[in-house]
């Protein structure tokens, strides 16, 4: 079993775009409808938006590969581009997705431990992100992680407000 970490680049846009919308629909087709699904999928995938958020400085986003298929992504923003203002000493964990069918081979654990590598390096001192209220596995997961919940916000599926909440790991 071999586990890889590769940054992604401007290269690997419709990569990124594939892994970004098979991973998302794995996710949350069954709680959504196909109308809200398919709006999400059309704003937050479109190669232009992830053309944007890959020109960020203040974004990177990383595959990682299970025996040299990808399995899934890492997206983390800081300063201005984190999705909440969180101040200058977080990392948000915008994006972190695995394929169905690599979820019990510790890659969720790799991606996180990279974003808390990429935190340490930028000197930060805390690490957040936003997980459906409705996402048992994840919440769960973050949880054993060292995360805890200190907020919530709104995430906007197509039409439909659903609550997001707010964890955040302390890392000094």
């Amino acid at each position: 079993m071999t586990i890889t970490i590769k940054k992604c680049t401007f290269k690997d846009l419709r990569q990124l775009q594939e892994i970004s919308y098979e991973t998302f629909k794995e996710t949350f087709k069954h709680q959504n409808s196909p109308e809200n699904m398919n709006a999400y999928l059309d704003s937050a995938f479109n190669l232009k938006k992830l053309e944007n958020e890959l020109s960020n400085i203040s974004s990177q986003f990383f595959f990682t590969y299970f025996n040299d298929e990808i399995a899934g992504y890492l997206k983390v923003n800081t300063n201005d581009a984190q999705t909440e203002v969180m101040g200058d000493e977080s990392l948000e964990i915008e994006r972190i997705y695995i394929k169905n069918k690599f979820q019990t081979h510790g890659l969720g654990k790799c991606l996180l431990d990279k974003a808390i590598e990429i935190a340490i390096e930028c000197k930060k001192i805390k690490v957040w992100l936003g997980v459906w209220q409705k996402n048992e596995n994840a919440i769960a997961f973050y949880k054993k992680m060292g995360f805890v919940q200190n907020g919530a916000h709104s995430f906007f599926m197509g039409d439909e407000e659903q609550l997001d909440f707010i964890m955040t790991k302390t890392l000094i």
